[in-house]
């Protein structure tokens, strides 16, 4: 029955509607400062790439102008005295010049009047080009003269305009540089002033929230206490549900036990009187065989046919069917046995046990040439018997579905996450259909071609052992690939964590 305490809570509809409408005013303040927000820091960063553009031309412009005096103080000095080193400065500079050139028409491409002023610098520096080398070409009576009247220099002149246009495409820069940061510096003010409004507007929502909800604490004081009462009691009622599960659990144990044990007493029956009847048809057939030698005339056909052939189909059939029940019933058997075992935690070092098992495969294996791969394996606490009957029957199934004509690897790996421990089993045989994965794993059902012997209760098994040790298993595989089987334990288990 519900408390008052918890029906009184939402009854003030009038108080639910404001903190209802605050709330939507306050995500939609919050939604439309994050939007402008967004545009507002899209437009810095497009500034800030402006101003960083417009920087970089500044260096480049500067790196050209160096690069234009190092190339005519390189022509003057050699002038004063022939050197080949000299030479090698200037045309190492003009080099430069050219290349810082290109990149500055790359750089200002989007500006015509930076453009025309690249044209033109690229005009004057390939007359300069020409001028500077036949400064240093050698000829006779060109340095004499340049020496005589340097202040007509060609040069000289040249130069002076290359720095000019420099100046003037700085100059450009520089105004193009002082209105970009003009422009980013009143975004960040747009951005700063957006904050504070923002901010603004959730201090009000809050206060005005937090004032209408201090309404329903006292409410919610009361209902938690309620829903305590309610936790506690729900706590109790799991816990019985929980013992009567685990009773019916042991009943139906207990009467699958039963069940098998008195299934076994007719069978034991049927199978004994199938060998009389074997020893009763040797007898016959002895005794045909003295007539068919004494009085052949007295057998027909069909009595020889009944003698010799169907008594023994049937013979066989009843002793095949009776062996097949037998082993269904022994599993059933070890399966109820294996459920009202206690189980007894307990350090198990995986290496050993794995290293235990493969060694009673050895033979099996050498006779398909398959290899095993055992990684790290660590140290857990649990079941011996449970986890060692488990990893024998993956390690079975693995060798026993290889794939034909083709060598086995099977691979046993171990890591821990947080507290469980993950147990990989994986081969390369002849793999699982996808609808098949959870299938297998259910009692009498098995996949796949049925050319090997089995009932179909080694995986149920497997899961049944691997749930009352507290863990999971699951499996991987593609049909001709292989298979892996995932299992997940604890890295201690205690009496009691089993699952349901």
């Amino acid at each position: 029955m519900q408390s008052a305490s918890l029906s009184s809570l939402g009854k003030d509809d009038r108080t639910n509607r404001q903190i209802a409408f605050l709330l939507a005013v306050g995500f939609l303040g919050l939604a439309g400062a994050t939007g402008t927000a967004f545009w507002v820091q899209k437009t810095n960063e497009h500034n800030a790439m402006a101003v960083a553009h417009t920087l970089d031309v500044e260096s480049r412009i500067h790196a050209f102008t160096s690069a234009n005096e190092r190339a005519e103080t390189a022509r003057r000095g050699y002038l004063l005295q022939p050197n080949g080193e000299f030479r090698n400065r200037m045309e190492g500079a003009q080099r430069q010049r050219a290349t810082i050139l290109d990149e500055l028409g790359q750089l200002t491409a989007d500006n015509p009047q930076q453009q025309d002023r690249i044209h033109t610098l690229h005009q004057v520096t390939d007359e300069l080009d020409a001028v500077q080398g036949q400064s240093v070409t050698g000829v006779v009576g060109i340095r004499e003269s340049l020496m005589a009247d340097f202040a007509q220099d060609r040069a000289v002149a040249l130069t002076r305009q290359v720095r000019e246009l420099s100046v003037a495409m700085l100059q450009e820069e520089q105004r193009m540089l002082t209105e970009r940061q003009h422009r980013q510096g009143q975004t960040i003010f747009r951005f700063n002033l957006l904050l504070v409004l923002t901010t603004l507007l959730v201090v009000a929502l809050s206060a005005v929230t937090l004032t209408l909800i201090r309404r329903t604490l006292a409410d919610l004081r009361l209902s938690r206490q309620d829903l305590n009462r309610l936790n506690a009691s729900l706590e109790s009622q799991v816990e019985q549900r929980t013992e009567a599960l685990r009773r019916a659990n042991s009943e139906i144990q207990r009467f699958a036990y039963i069940v098998s044990h008195d299934l076994r007493a007719p069978l034991v029956n049927v199978m004994g009187f199938t060998a009389e009847l074997q020893t009763a048809r040797d007898t016959i057939h002895r005794f045909v065989e003295r007539l068919e030698a004494g009085v052949p005339a007295q057998l027909d056909p069909a009595t020889r046919v009944a003698i010799e052939e169907d008594l023994p189909e049937a013979i066989g059939f009843i002793r095949r069917s009776t062996q097949k029940m037998d082993q269904l019933i022994n599993s059933i058997l070890r399966l109820s046995r294996e459920g009202r075992r206690t189980l007894a935690p307990e350090p198990v070092d995986l290496a050993v046990l794995v290293r235990g098992v493969v060694d009673t495969l050895r033979h099996r294996a050498s006779e398909t040439d398959t290899q095993f791969d055992l990684g790290e394996l660590p140290t857990i606490v649990t079941d011996r018997i449970s986890l060692e009957r488990i990893l024998a029957n993956l390690l079975e199934n693995a060798l026993k579905y290889l794939r034909p004509g083709v060598p086995g690897r099977i691979a046993v790996h171990a890591r821990p996450e947080g507290s469980q421990v993950i147990i990989e089993v994986a081969d390369n045989g002849r793999g699982i259909p996808a609808n098949d994965h959870e299938r297998i794993f259910e009692l009498f059902r098995r996949s796949g071609a049925q050319d090997q012997p089995g009932e179909g209760i080694g995986l149920a098994h497997v899961r049944a052992l691997t749930h009352r040790l507290g863990g999971e298993i699951e499996v991987a595989s593609t049909p001709g690939e292989g298979s892996t089987f995932r299992l997940s334990l604890p890295l201690e288990w205690r009496p009691g964590d089993q699952h349901a």
